[in-house]
């Protein structure tokens, strides 16, 4: 075959390569691919790109670094040397690793003088299924979930320079926990690295720092542990003090300060060194104890690998494992608050067997995206007080989902002699700005006819005016029981449209409006109460699909428009039919870049609408022009992967067309007339 139009795609590809996230359209404008036309859409008032394309079977090669050789998904990555560190520069392939934003806030604050906990994932030499950006469809993953008991993270392997995979910077940072790479030196061939920039002059060493501070901003995670795990040369004493200047990394400050006071603001940075336990049933009777004697003298504490129970035990009982190593030692980890609007979570984990969007199934099969996940309640058994035989106990579930992978699971007992059982979920420090909505998704199972309802605590009683809602008591902080929104106004219908009904699937939603003033808002519960004129015991099982605080002058502020949409690094494989005896197809591969404002959206979603039969890999064929779901994106980029499309027939032109979706944080639909767009016409080369 002819490689016809080979130019045009050259060009388009030098052009792709040399392209960066733009800060304004006008730049991206400028950086059109050659071959692109433009035409704009009447109906929609809105610019769609179009591409075209000749199909070709010998593709350039991307980066193995950046991207799995096999199937062109982009990879997180690490560097294995000194002099892989130091010549390391930002590229438009780093994009995809970048994080979505830098931690949430949250109370109290990494710098407060009080001991705090420190895990440390170690596990199975690291970059594992978290290393697939876009996520993978592996079945029984490993997943961490217990964020409020940690104020940093430690992602950990024996690379030199251990770059933290995006998907966990993504999920700490939507917890507030703070995450840190690793640099680790050891054996003889560490003592080698340290001896060579260490007993350098000044400028050797201060290379390696300036390295990691830009490795950790480009990539918008907080920081480095040092890890030295080699002897260093007699002949040079001062190898140990430079140690502690090599490293001035935002929030890990000198080493030698930090070894001083463990407790300081400044204590980030821990030696590794932990032997494994000969029994698994002893070691978190170890860690128990071992945490409890740390906390008696105020010391922070760090955790080295907990996901023991993942690796050594069976993974069909992981969560249950995991949720009771954590309940053993939570007594000792303080919980941390988040203290910042949007408050908005489906519970999803980040992984599941199907993925649900809005109580409605968009695909089957298992999945894991750990950026995807999104904040995690506190999980555990909560009991009654006195005699009282009333429990509460909550799970993660993967058996059903209203939105994402999975929701969180409320077991409990209401007895004769009470009204009603409660459970705390989240742990806030919010200044609640004048209004606010509260919008709860759930369903009882079974034939249960328990009553359940949102309730919140407030701070600050004494200057706290409360307008719209009953007041329970008139403690400090005191619980409240809002009232329901029954008619919102008009332009809140996107965030308000589905409240009072009853939706697919069996979920309710129930939407608040909450009046205050000068007020904190510090807890979130759920109220289980006995039904009208029942005097027995109550069992429940209730299921959590979405909980949301919002302030309700933010759902009157206009989104932006996703902008910019361009295709580079475009590949095309041969595909055989999906249907037996139909004719050949085509397996489309190309990266998508957009114009967005990150702050503003907890994600994108990634369609495609092809103009004739075809299907993505592990899905049956499509709808002509009705949008598909692709995937999800953190960054304003995205690598469609082996996407199946129908051959053109010979002179004409076949067409794909990609959409973006913004999800907002507040997390309301966006019309589709408000997505982002680009079409790609392709045809077959001259033979």
């Amino acid at each position: 075959m002819e490689e016809a139009g080979t130019g045009t795609r050259t060009a388009a590809r030098r052009q792709g390569r040399r392209m960066r996230a733009p800060a304004t359209l006008e730049k991206q404008r400028d950086r059109r691919p050659a071959g692109r036309l433009t035409r704009r859409r009447i109906e929609e008032d809105q610019e769609e790109a179009v591409f075209r394309e000749v199909v070709s079977f010998t593709p350039d090669p991307l980066p193995v670094r950046y991207y799995d050789k096999d199937t062109t998904r982009p990879i997180s990555f690490y560097l294995s040397s000194l002099e892989e560190l130091l010549a390391w520069r930002p590229d438009a392939e780093d994009g995809f690793n970048v994080a979505l934003g830098p931690p949430e806030c949250r109370n109290p604050p990494l710098s407060s003088r009080r001991p705090r906990t420190l895990m440390c994932h170690d596990m199975m030499g690291g970059y594992l299924d978290d290393k697939f950006i876009q996520g993978s469809a592996t079945q029984t993953p490993y997943s961490f979930y217990h964020w409020q008991y940690i104020d940093i993270f430690v992602y950990f392997s024996h690379h030199t320079v251990t770059i933290p995979p995006v998907g966990w910077t993504n999920a700490a940072h939507r917890h507030g926990v703070c995450v840190l790479g690793t640099f680790i030196t050891e054996w003889k061939d560490g003592e080698r690295l340290c001896e060579a920039f260490l007993a350098g002059d000044e400028h050797s060493y201060r290379a390696v720092a300036d390295q990691l501070v830009l490795i950790a901003q480009f990539f918008r995670f907080d920081g480095w542990l040092i890890n030295i795990e080699n002897s260093l040369s007699v002949s040079t004493p001062a190898l140990a003090g430079r140690c502690g200047e090599c490293a001035p990394l935002p929030p890990v400050p000198d080493l030698s300060a930090a070894s001083a006071d463990p407790r300081g603001p400044g204590a980030l940075v821990r030696q590794r060194g932990e032997q494994r336990a000969a029994q698994m049933a002893e070691r978190a009777q170890r860690a128990e104890q071992s945490l409890e004697l740390i906390r008696k003298h105020g010391f922070s504490a760090a955790l080295f690998a907990p996901g023991w129970v993942y690796e050594c035990l069976e993974k069909g009982n992981f969560f249950q494992n995991q949720d009771k190593f954590w309940s053993l030692l939570e007594r000792y980890l303080p919980t941390h608050s988040i203290c910042s609007l949007p408050f908005v979570t489906s519970f999803c984990l980040g992984l599941g067997t199907r993925r649900v969007y809005y109580g409605q199934e968009e695909a089957a099969g298992p999945w894991y995206h750990p950026s995807a996940q999104e904040i995690q309640p506190l999980f555990g058994e909560h009991r009654l007080e006195g005699d009282g035989q009333g429990w509460v106990k909550t799970h993660c579930c993967l058996e059903d989902a209203w939105n994402g992978g999975s929701s969180l699971l409320i077991r409990g007992l209401i007895p004769p002699e009470v009204g009603n059982v409660a459970v705390r979920l989240f742990s806030l420090q919010v200044p609640v700005p004048p209004k606010i909505f509260v919008s709860l998704v759930y369903k009882l199972e079974g034939t249960s006819a328990v009553g359940v309802a949102l309730e919140l605590t407030t701070g600050d009683a004494g200057s706290c005016h409360v307008g719209g809602i009953s007041v329970l008591s008139a403690e400090t902080s005191s619980r409240r029981s809002p009232r329901p929104l029954r008619v919102p106004p008009t332009k809140l219908a996107k965030w308000v449209g589905r409240c009072g009904q009853q939706l697919r699937g069996g979920w309710v939603q129930r939407c608040y409006e909450v009046t205050l003033r000068g007020c904190l808002l510090q807890d979130l519960f759920v109220n289980f109460s006995r039904p009208p004129g029942s005097q027995k015991e109550e069992n429940f099982i209730c299921r959590l699909g979405e909980l949301q605080v919002v302030d309700a002058n933010s759902l009157l502020t206009p989104l932006p428009q996703v902008q910019a949409v361009t295709v580079s690094h475009v590949r095309w494989q041969p595909a055989a039919s999906e249907h037996e005896g139909g004719p050949a197809g085509l397996r489309l591969s190309c990266t998508l870049h957009w114009a967005y404002l990150l702050p503003r959206v907890r994600c994108f979603r990634i369609h495609c609408c092809r103009g004739s039969e075809g299907g993505s890999p592990g899905s049956g064929p499509s709808e002509p022009g009705r949008p598909r779901l692709l995937g999800l994106a953190f960054v304003n980029r995205y690598r469609i992967v082996g996407l199946a499309v129908a051959a053109a027939e010979p002179g004409q032109d076949g067409r794909v067309e990609f959409l973006v979706e913004p999800v907002p944080k507040e997390g309301f639909l966006v019309p589709q007339a408000e997505w982002g767009r680009a079409a790609m016409l392709y045809s077959m080369p001259r033979t």
